[in-house]
């Protein structure tokens, strides 16, 4: 049977005194590290301002770089609660005589896009260099890029309208000729159940040394409630060369399709059938009750 230790009051009191004093002592500690200023490193992407006008660069290095900054314990804190990254604009248009930009020689104008409180100490790499080509631009269509989530039995009916649908981008002739389509910001929704119209921006960190003009689109979604309906379709064998009468066997099919239950149309199955012909022989992937 163990021994049961048996603590008299004058021993609970200075027991209680102890972990009272590691306690503060832990506290003080807190205190004192979280107001010392420390030195960290963060990511941040790049974001390129006052082009040349007559020169198309295209950057050699990759479209982040590591800032190391000098800040309290507490904005250390709050910025790996935020775990956000940062992005910081870097002024080219030294780049009008030379090839290169330090950043040794940008620190005034990059700590300004920081709170006071932080001050930038350093980034690396100290130099990005650059190579030129010749400028070209052309029209790209505009890809409306979402993350929808619909109320119960709602989702689209329709295409997505973008106005414009083509936005001009200009750069270098290597880089715009393999850009096929330029992304709007992804434009979010929750318990979504009418239509979506909004003015969305277009992605600038696709490509940092591509201009694009305009900068923003008009976006509508067709959004409705949906339902499923049963059509029976008649099976009718094409190309027979070889045989006079060809009977198939079931006779009918049935499909399912969704559709919105805003809009009445009563589709003959001839008229349906060709439309479905219609959308297998253009390989269309969009679901059959954008047809309605």
């Amino acid at each position: 049977m163990a021994n049961i230790i048996r603590i008299s009051k004058s021993q609970k009191r200075k027991l209680i005194t102890f972990t009272r004093c590691v306690l503060i002592s832990l506290f003080a500690w807190l205190l004192f590290s979280i107001s010392n200023e420390y030195v960290i490193t963060v990511k941040a992407g790049i974001e390129y301002v006052n082009l040349p006008e007559k020169r198309a660069f295209h950057p050699q290095q990759s479209d982040t770089v590591n800032i190391k900054l000098k800040m309290t314990g507490w904005q250390v804190l709050f910025s790996k609660v935020k775990s956000q990254i940062p992005t910081v604009h870097v002024d080219i248009s030294g780049l009008k005589n030379k090839n290169w930009i330090v950043f040794s020689n940008q620190i005034g104008f990059i700590n300004r896009q920081f709170p006071h409180e932080q001050l930038v100490v350093s980034v690396s790499p100290d130099t990005l260099y650059f190579d030129f080509s010749k400028q070209t631009q052309r029209k790209v269509p505009v890809k409306a890029m979402a993350d929808i989530q619909f109320r119960k039995q709602y989702g689209f009916i329709g295409e997505t309208l973008v106005n414009p649908k083509y936005v001009t981008i200009s750069g270098p002739y290597e880089d715009v000729a393999n850009i096929e389509y330029w992304e709007t910001d992804t434009i979010r929704g929750k318990d979504v159940s009418t239509d979506l119209r909004t003015v969305a921006y277009l992605n600038k960190n696709q490509r940092a040394n591509i201009n694009v003009y305009p900068t923003s689109v008009e976006v509508l979604m067709p959004v409705g409630e949906l339902t499923e309906k049963i059509i029976e379709l008649p099976l009718k064998v094409e190309n027979n060369t070889h045989f006079k009468s060809v009977r198939t066997m079931p006779s009918k099919v049935a499909i399912t399709v969704l559709m919105s239950v805003k809009i009445i149309i009563i589709i003959l199955p001839g008229i349906l059938k060709q439309l479905l012909i219609s959308m297998i022989g253009k390989k269309q992937k969009s679901n059959i009750y954008q047809l309605f």
